[in-house]
């Protein structure tokens, strides 16, 4: 029997929910509250869906769309479940502060690598931060990234001992990450199926179901160096084409992602195929 598009449908959103529901029980998430937020889920994407066709979106029309009766359909609406937002600028804001230290020459030595930076003064950490951090203060962000183990301070200086922001011991903004980063692949995917060719975007990956063992680790160190190299490329060619808050012609600024993962099944062995 043909596999239908509504049964492609089911496999593929079964793959796609067991990593997470792994998440959501390790943090404590039961069902009820996952079930909440999908069905809120539904609601919102329901309204975008039906006034992206050209009609008026209602709760009645969403409703109908969704399935939900219009009593649910407007509580959903009308429910608030976002908190944290802090958090998540902090994550925004020291990945700006790490990408500046990398891209901006203001901050290398004569090798043009990053340099270790003192506290105050021309050309500091405090100069890093208040550049490319925004308002949050340099003590609050070299906290933020001390406790990550992405800087480390002495005496006279701060250097840098990661080339990339992961908040390692930093738990809830580490789970903020799990939402911002799928949610963009899973959109690029969305547009993809959706879009005639010349408007697809890139998605792209490689495997290998064959790979030795033993080769393993040098493949992936491999991987995270280069990696690391093209995204520091694309980071400097993002910064030169930003806009201009005082060129009045430089138009709407537009957010921009590209992003790399590695995985091997030595990660989750219990995952399903």
């Amino acid at each position: 029997m043909p596999e239908t598009i509504q049964t492609a449908l089911r496999s593929a959103t079964l793959r796609l929910l067991r990593p997470l529901v792994r998440v959501l029980l390790h943090h404590g998430m039961a069902y009820g509250t996952f079930a909440e937020l999908a069905r809120k889920a539904y609601v919102e994407e329901g309204f975008i869906h039906i006034g992206k066709s050209g009609r008026r979106a209602s709760i009645s029309s969403v409703s109908a769309l969704t399935g939900l009766t219009r009593k649910e359909a407007k509580r959903l609406i009308e429910l608030d479940i976002h908190s944290g937002h802090d958090s998540d600028q902090r994550y925004n804001r020291a990945i700006r502060v790490v990408s500046g230290w990398l891209a901006d020459p203001r901050f290398h030595d004569a090798s043009g690598q990053p340099r270790s930076l003192p506290m105050e003064g021309e050309n500091s950490f405090s100069t890093l931060t208040k550049d490319y951090s925004g308002d949050i203060p340099p003590a609050a962000m070299l906290g933020v990234l001390e406790a990550s183990h992405t800087v480390s301070r002495t005496a006279d200086c701060v250097r840098l001992l990661e080339r990339a922001y992961m908040p390692s011991h930093t738990p809830v903004e580490r789970i903020h990450i799990l939402g911002r980063d799928p949610g963009e692949l899973i959109g690029t995917i969305s547009h993809n199926l959706a879009a005639e060719k010349p408007a697809r975007v890139f998605q792209r990956k490689v495997s290998n179901p064959a790979v030795r063992e033993d080769a393993l680790e040098a493949f992936r160190e491999m991987a995270n160096r280069k990696s690391q190299e093209l995204l520091e490329d694309y980071h400097r060619w993002l910064s030169a084409h930003e806009v201009d808050a005082d060129d009045p012609k430089a138009g709407k600024p537009h957010y921009v992602a590209v992003g790399i993962y590695y995985f091997d099944d030595t990660l989750n062995k219990d995952t399903p195929s």
